[in-house]
């Protein structure tokens, strides 16, 4: 936790000083709770992150349930469509050889609309789920989700999820 109150105290450029001022605590307990000899309360850690203007935010855990296609082939479905953020969803990666691996290594624009397409095809078929949690976002794959050319297994156990947002 006391990463958490320094991330954000860093990032917001403030002082330790100006944070306890803006949380309506004192200089030492922000010092104590970054140093993590002191464990803030809740509502104080609210405080802090309000302060460094951030808030506290609880995210489902992202599980993956393995799957086999009809040639034993396995392949992962989310409990949950993966939500990235902007940086992230629309940057240049590039893939691992077992998932791209046709030809030589590739760097794939996914701001590219086309590029990323074909990337999330890649990514649903042989990604396994740390890639599939860090490339793919559940919103941009709603938009492709009609040009997506998937094997049918593979479509059938992304579906609901898909439908679930569609509703």
């Amino acid at each position: 936790m006391s990463a958490l109150i320094t991330d954000a105290r860093r990032a917001s450029g403030l002082s330790q000083a100006e944070v306890a001022r803006l949380a309506g605590t004192s200089r030492p307990n922000v010092s104590a709770f970054e140093h993590g000899r002191r464990s803030p309360t809740l509502d104080t850690l609210e405080r802090l992150l309000a302060a460094n203007g951030q808030r506290l935010v609880a995210v489902p855990v992202l599980d993956f349930e393995q799957h086999v296609d009809r040639r034993g082939k396995p392949f992962f479905v989310p409990n949950q469509l993966p939500q990235l953020s902007p940086t992230i969803s629309l940057a240049r990666v590039t893939l691992p050889k077992h998932v791209s691996w046709s030809g030589p290594q590739k760097t794939w624009d996914l701001a590219d609309r086309a590029q990323r397409l074909l990337a999330y095809q890649l990514l649903l078929a042989e990604g396994e789920p740390l890639e599939i949690a860090a490339f793919v976002d559940g919103s941009l794959l709603i938009d492709l989700w009609g040009e997506l050319f998937l094997p049918v297994e593979i479509r059938t156990a992304w579906q609901p999820l898909v439908d679930q947002v569609l509703r």
